[in-house]
């Protein structure tokens, strides 16, 4: 009797797990599908039967059109990218209207809301993404005056998210070398966090060049005839540092070439010839090379140092067998192996080569360029 009643018992229980799990079933079969991936949708008050369009963009502004969709009657829209969305920068194309906004890559549902003339004044409403939120904020906080560049300084170093913080650094703080600071920090941290994002090189490119502006803008002030040269310390082939300060007493001639420089090599006799004539008389040659690679080359070997590393000897090489070839017997060779982002051109200004600088007894100068005419400025300082 007490076996009978506990199969039946057992039995019972059976039958009512069963009938939970086909109630479970049946109410998850009725509940609408989630779509896979991240839909971006929304309302656009005033852009009934229009198109949009969503791309994603590089740092130079380069768009890949990744959806479209038409604007339906009462200015609503959908857009489902089945396979999501990378971390990065994004735009709204709505007619003639853009606007920008940061994803981080985990958003699954974007809901954006407004009016067409909202998405010039970062007035857009954005919900399901705490990145383009923060980035719309303040856009909009900074169009309306709440906050100032010197604001979002502080802003800028507590924002999590590297690339939003980079972004507003770069859109925000690039008119002012003071807050070149903030701009480098930013960058740092995107190298940190992702040194293979293409976002991180072309960031990193974008500081370096903005760097090297402020610095011919200063250059501009600083290196003018009758002005104290600036200062170079620099490394030779040989690794020993020479300081162009160091020269004082002597007539120098501050040369920037480089191996890869036509004109510069053809120019090389010609400076060798008057080295030898006038060396016993107090004239001596400094001589900056603009060998070596920038950041945006070097980003290319990112993922293979070695690689990296090989390439940078070959630069170095090259320089040294320009020096050897040419005859260049002067012992000032200096090179800090950066092409164009060179410190002392930047700070010298320089634009092109080759371009030289004649630097009296005294450290001042007193020549710019005087390539043509070399041996009639020196004579003058001797």
């Amino acid at each position: 009797m007490h076996i009978k009643f506990f199969k039946m018992k057992n039995n019972f229980f059976l039958f009512l797990a069963g009938l939970l799990l086909v109630s479970a079933v049946s109410l998850t079969s009725c509940e609408e599908p989630t779509p896979p991936g991240v839909t971006i949708e929304g309302n656009i008050s005033d852009a009934a039967n229009l198109q949009a369009f969503f791309d994603h963009i590089s740092l130079n502004n380069q768009a890949t059109p990744i959806g479209k969709t038409e604007i339906a009657e009462d200015g609503s829209f959908s857009i489902n990218k089945p396979e999501g969305l990378e971390e990065g920068l994004y735009r709204l194309r709505i007619g003639a209207k853009r606007a920008q906004m940061i994803f981080d890559g985990s958003e699954k549902m974007v809901t954006i809301s407004g009016s067409l003339d909202d998405m010039t004044t970062g007035k857009l409403s954005i919900t399901g993404s705490p990145t383009a939120q923060q980035y719309a904020d303040i856009q909009k906080r900074f169009r309306s005056k709440e906050v100032t560049r010197d604001g979002l300084v502080n802003e800028v170093k507590d924002i999590e998210h590297p690339l939003t913080a980079a972004l507003v650094a770069m859109q925000y703080l690039s008119t002012d070398e003071k807050y070149l600071p903030t701009l480098k920090a930013a960058a740092q941290g995107l190298t940190t966090s992702n040194n293979k994002s293409p976002y991180s090189g072309d960031y990193n490119s974008f500081v370096a060049g903005l760097e090297k502006q402020f610095a011919q803008r200063r250059a501009t002030d600083r290196v003018k005839i009758g002005q104290p040269a600036p200062d170079i310390e620099l490394p030779s082939p040989d690794g020993k540092t020479y300081r162009l300060s160091d020269l004082q007493g002597k007539v120098v001639l501050l040369d920037f070439w480089a191996s890869w420089c036509g004109p510069c090599r053809r120019a090389n006799p010609h400076v060798v010839e008057t080295y030898k004539k006038y060396r016993d008389k107090g004239f001596t040659v400094y001589s900056v090379s603009l060998d070596g690679m920038d950041t945006r080359t070097k980003n290319r070997f990112q993922n293979n140092p070695g690689q990296l590393e090989e390439q940078m000897k070959r630069q170095k090489q090259r320089w040294v067998q320009a020096i050897q070839k040419d005859g260049l017997e002067w012992d000032y060779h200096v090179s800090d192996l950066k092409k164009w982002e060179s410190v002392p051109a930047s700070v010298y200004g320089v634009r092109g080569i080759p371009r030289t600088f004649l630097i009296d007894r005294d450290g001042k100068i007193a020549a710019v360029n005087p390539r043509n005419n070399l041996e009639q400025e020196l004579l003058k300082l001797l």
